[in-house]
């Protein structure tokens, strides 16, 4: 895929940011001495971990060179490096694994989080938020139009796959925890209309479906799908939009 967008992503960075605070809320570490942000993005979950643990080593990790960049500008102190979330795993010290929506992102990621887990030092900790919006409008209809089109063959398969069941991360992750706990977060984002729901989309979810196409067919498939969204989520009384958002939160301690 192209790169991310940091400024296209941030353009909901209020919203995008409270799932991380929500998350971090839950971690039960008072000093961890090394925390790492996996998927750190442009930084937006890296400043909270800077500000609960000013004394902690900081290090934020993507695969995004732009969204690195805009990391390093927002935290010049922390470490910012390149990773790949489907191999790495932390190194002996690492005492906090931070992963605010990049797990999502990971096809075997139910292999690759035990490894995780357990790389970590006892007493340690695992902190992970992926949404789990697979079955809402916004995504369910890229499927549709993505399959309704003259695209239709060059898309298949570019949606990311659903997330299993709570009892599936559980089963996998217990044997290397002494403390799990897993929990569902619906957000109702308020947006300004059906269009903003798909800027929202475009620097996530949307773009394995844009990237493969040109200019031409781009600008098609985002005017049908654009049409759709309407449809999908009609305005309130005060001409907003309710954006529902599910996400699956797990903090594992080792």
């Amino acid at each position: 895929m192209s790169d991310w967008s940091p400024s296209l992503y941030s353009r909901f960075e209020a919203e995008r940011t409270r799932p991380s605070r929500d998350l971090l809320a839950q971690v039960p570490l008072e000093a961890p001495r090394r925390i790492v942000d996996i998927g750190c993005g442009p930084g937006n979950s890296t400043e909270l971990l800077a500000a609960r643990y000013p004394a902690a080593e900081l290090i934020g990790l993507d695969s995004s060179p732009a969204m690195l960049a805009e990391a390093t500008r927002r935290l010049p102190k922390a470490r910012f490096e390149t990773a790949d979330a489907n191999v790495w795993t932390p190194e002996p010290g690492t005492d906090l694994v931070f992963a605010n929506a990049i797990y999502q992102w990971v096809p075997e990621h139910l292999t690759v989080l035990p490894k995780v887990l357990a790389a970590l030092g006892e007493g340690s900790c695992l902190a992970v938020q992926m949404p789990d919006n697979f079955g809402e409008p916004t995504h369910q209809l890229m499927r549709e139009v993505a399959a309704d089109g003259p695209w239709a063959e060059r898309l298949a398969g570019v949606a990311r796959a659903s997330l299993p069941p709570p009892r599936v991360y559980y089963d996998a992750l217990t044997p290397h925890s002494r403390g799990l706990d897993i929990w569902h977060s619906v957000y109702n984002h308020v947006l300004d209309d059906a269009a903003a729901v798909v800027e929202w989309v475009r620097s996530t979810g949307l773009r394995p479906f844009l990237d493969p196409l040109n200019a031409g067919d781009r600008a098609e498939f985002l005017a049908r799908y654009t049409a759709s969204i309407a449809d999908a989520y009609p305005p309130a009384a005060d001409g907003k939009v309710l954006l529902r958002f599910p996400r699956l939160f797990i903090v594992a301690m080792r």
